[in-house]
């Protein structure tokens, strides 16, 4: 089967990544509504507010489904604004090109990129194998605690404070609408890796991947994208899909596993002090 790096693609893929991190704030908003998590729709784009430090705070789909005008961008930037939050937006280079512009002309910056990454899955078609010392599954109801401390078990290392922000992360993504925590675990029973899957419609969003120091080296990834991918093709998922930092380690163990990138996507930021005086227009209302 060939699925092409079109328009049509990146609708499906940034949709995707969209509803998860919706089913996300939704449940962050039930477990924790003292965080005041929320979001809106706006030509067709997600905006998510999960706490002004949350990765989850920004957009998804700007420019890909309807027109993005001044107003669309003011309503957007309010939404983010009332809430003391950082404006951000992750857009996809099949966007409708008028939208660029528009973000500079506002005070917008390029801030990071990333590389979305997609395979076809096929029941029939064969998958990345794993070896028989892993085994893998998807968590019990009971289990999203344990889910949540191995996640951060496997940052631990990376930064400072980083595991006690992963361990409140994992605990909110384990309990999301269409999440699927899944485990890897030694002979005996004994967690070492953590991932993540999120199912919504033919696409599977592969993300939240994490493995214990002391488990390290042993297939625990291996074996847990082999076996998330046969799962969702399993679920009747045609598409797979993850980010991954350009040219990172991530992205060439995806590239070994049959993942191709779909196009580099552009965070953009509006930062603050910056002005539309700039751009010709007065500023005065």
């Amino acid at each position: 089967m060939v699925i092409f790096a079109d328009r049509d693609l990146s609708q499906q893929l940034e949709r995707t990544e969209a509803s998860a991190s919706r089913a996300f704030v939704e449940t962050r908003a039930r477990l924790a509504p003292m965080v005041g998590a929320s979001w809106i729709e706006v030509a067709g784009a997600y905006a998510m507010f999960d706490g002004p430090e949350s990765p989850i705070t920004q957009t998804f789909g700007l420019g890909l489904f309807d027109e993005v005008t001044e107003r669309e961008l003011e309503r957007i930037e309010s939404f983010f604004g009332e809430r003391g939050a950082p404006v951000l937006h992750e857009v996809s280079p099949l966007a409708d090109p008028a939208l660029l512009p528009l973000l500079g002309a506002r005070g917008y910056r390029p801030v990071e990129l990333t590389s979305v990454m997609y395979r076809a899955l096929d029941a029939e078609h064969e998958l990345v194998k794993s070896g028989p010392a892993i085994a893998t599954r998807v968590i019990e109801p009971d289990e999203d605690e344990l889910w949540a401390r191995t996640s951060a078990a496997g940052w631990s290392t990376e930064m400072e404070g980083l595991a006690e922000f992963m361990l409140d992360f994992g605990r909110i993504s384990a309990n999301c609408r269409g999440a699927h925590p899944f485990l890897a675990e030694l002979a005996g029973g004994e967690p070492i890796a953590a991932g993540m899957l999120f199912i919504f419609g033919e696409v599977a969003l592969l993300g939240g991947a994490s493995t214990i120091p002391e488990g390290r080296r042993q297939g625990g990834q291996s074996a847990l994208l082999a076996a998330r991918l046969r799962f969702a093709a399993e679920k009747g998922c045609r598409i797979a899909m993850m980010g991954a930092l350009p040219g990172s380690q991530s992205q060439r163990n995806a590239e070994k596993n049959g993942f191709r990138i779909a196009y580099t996507r552009t965070k953009w930021q509006l930062m603050s002090g910056e002005s539309r005086v700039e751009s010709g227009e007065s500023g005065d209302s």
